[in-house]
């Protein structure tokens, strides 16, 4: 069959998922690539309520949808992230930042993601996409100057907070689409590298390709393609629109 063409419900999380199944019908979308926010796609319920993903089911049936992936990005921001801080507590579900105490929620976080792949696996979804968070992007701009033994620290973090993850992945049969992009572990061509020899190029761990996140740091998009086409594992297709006049630049800014 060709290619299905889904709509991310992310941006739409506001909505009460039956909206977003009406919508996306009339758009003439092929299915749902639903979220783990909203009231969209519950980890937690999922794996509690025997009735719940039937009732998903019958949802996307109703309006002649399908779903081939559901994406956890928000939770999977603090795996690694370093800080955390009031930014994650206002994406989190509460039971995820508890206390607030960094470890315990980079901690809780990762549990949360290896249940979404048990989620995924009883939906019969075998592509979760999402985000890793980092413990080194805070390091970017790279002054002060960073040794390189803070960088390489980073992905050992990495390493060390995904591998037990990933194990859950290989278990229930699903793989992890990251979704390249700024402020995570991965964010251009050379950090997916460094990121796929940091886990031993293990077939659970995959990309999202989303060539949006490239326009703006002029990187080639095509290129990226090609040298990582046995890892893409799920695109998403939007676009970035680059006004660069003199005054605009390429970090943007705050204000």
């Amino acid at each position: 069959m060709p290619r299905p063409f889904t709509l991310f419900t992310g941006q739409w999380a506001d909505l009460p998922l039956e909206e977003v199944c009406r919508l996306a019908a009339e758009f003439g979308f092929d299915g749902l690539e639903l979220a783990c926010w909203g009231d969209h796609f519950e980890v937690d319920k999922a794996l509690a309520d025997p009735s719940y993903l039937a009732g998903r089911r019958a949802l996307l049936e109703k309006y002649g949808l399908k779903c081939w992936a559901i994406s956890n990005h928000l939770v999977g921001q603090a795996v690694c992230d370093n800080p955390i801080d009031e930014r994650h507590q206002g994406i989190l579900p509460a039971r995820i930042w508890g206390d607030g105490e960094p470890e315990g929620v980079r901690r809780r976080a990762a549990a949360e993601i290896a249940d979404t792949a048990r989620a995924a696996a009883a939906f019969g979804v075998d592509t979760v996409v999402g985000f890793t968070g980092s413990s080194i992007w805070h390091l970017v701009a790279m002054f002060p100057p960073v040794p390189e033994r803070m960088v390489e620290r980073g992905y050992e973090d990495f390493a060390e907070r995904w591998n037990p993850v990933l194990d859950v992945f290989d278990a229930e049969g699903v793989r992890f689409a990251h979704e390249v992009h700024p402020s995570e572990i991965a964010y251009d061509y050379w950090t997916t590298r460094r990121a796929l020899e940091a886990l031993d190029h293990r077939p659970a761990f995959g990309l999202n390709f989303d060539p949006s996140h490239f326009v703006w740091q002029d990187l080639d998009p095509v290129g990226f393609l090609y040298d990582f086409r046995d890892r893409i594992y799920h695109v998403d297709c939007k676009e970035a629109r680059k006004r660069l006049d003199g005054r605009n630049g390429r970090l943007g800014s705050h204000l």
